[in-house]
């Protein structure tokens, strides 16, 4: 495949976000007294993401950070869940949860093989572009670009947020490949004329969940992000 970069999805694609949120919810839930099935409630928080972007997207909310938006979903939460023993400094601790996650265990040595060839590496998150520099550094992924579809004052699957990312990395679009594990993400950055790769993550929503099939038309499925470095830069 002839590209010049590749941008990644963070949350899901390099990150575990399902274990992370909940082993935060459980801690902090512990320490105000509280008991709850706390991987549910994590993917309950999660379940509320896209139907809020969109509503950002589609204008029918301004934008906001989504520290700020993740917020949002937690008051919502709190309340259907009766976590109101959760204060304010309680609840910003728990949005910065999504600023600590780790990382699946190929992502690391993914990116270390990209990085050591002329591919421009960058991350194309819905996370502000702060919070996704942090959480890259400590999760020790190593990239050339943080890029956060906050830069486009939108939203993934808006198409500018795509089309922001070739602009500042200097490629066309179609010399910019999204590597992401949601087909949605995929399908509309195929839309908006970037290449497309699929990385399954059948953890993602937990040992029980269902994996997400590769969306029709993707350029290149991998098993992992070492399989999409091998793939693409044609080493063993």
């Amino acid at each position: 495949m002839d590209v010049d970069a590749v941008a990644f999805d963070v949350f899901g694609t390099l990150t575990d976000w399902r274990s992370g949120v909940a082993a935060e919810l459980a801690r902090v839930g512990a320490r105000t007294g509280l008991q709850a099935d706390w991987p549910a409630v994590a993917d309950a928080w999660r379940r509320r993401y896209r139907p809020i972007l969109d509503r950002v997207v589609g204008g029918g909310m301004p934008w906001q950070p989504l520290d700020e938006l993740h917020r949002l979903m937690l008051d919502d939460l709190v309340t259907e869940y009766g976590l109101d023993a959760l204060g304010d400094a309680e609840r910003e601790e728990l949005v910065r949860a999504w600023h600590r996650l780790r990382a699946w265990p190929d992502a690391a040595p993914g990116l270390e093989l990209l990085h050591g060839s002329p591919l421009v590496t960058a991350t194309l998150s819905n996370g502000g572009l702060g919070a996704v520099t942090r959480l890259t550094k400590q999760a020790g992924l190593r990239f050339d670009c943080i890029l956060s579809a906050e830069l486009a004052r939108s939203y993934k699957p808006d198409p500018q947020v795509y089309l922001m990312a070739a602009r500042l990395l200097g490629v066309e679009p179609r010399r910019l490949l999204m590597a992401a594990c949601h087909p949605d993400d995929l399908e509309a950055a195929a839309a908006a004329g970037l290449r497309t790769a699929f990385i399954p993550r059948p953890l993602e929503w937990g040992p029980d969940s269902t994996a997400a099939a590769a969306p029709a038309g993707v350029d290149l499925v991998a098993d992992d992000v070492p399989a999409l470095a091998r793939a693409l830069t044609r080493t063993k």
